[in-house]
């Protein structure tokens, strides 16, 4: 909840595309099969108070569709 949200929401979608990439680069998984989202400060999984919930919302999941 830092920064304004156009912002965040595009290094959320650069953390998502960069994990992309290196699922595709490092082991092979064709860039077909994958979607990179970027969702910024919409979808937490903890409190944004503190560093520590700070640092638990800077992830990316892997979601199976």
């Amino acid at each position: 909840n830092q920064g304004n949200f156009a912002a965040n929401m595009k290094l959320s979608q650069d953390r998502a595309k960069a994990v992309a990439t290196y699922l595709n680069k490092e082991h092979g998984i064709d860039g077909n099969r994958m979607l990179a989202q970027g969702v910024a400060n919409l979808a937490p999984v903890a409190s944004n108070k503190g560093d520590d919930g700070m640092a638990k919302n800077r992830r990316v999941e892997l979601v199976e569709q």
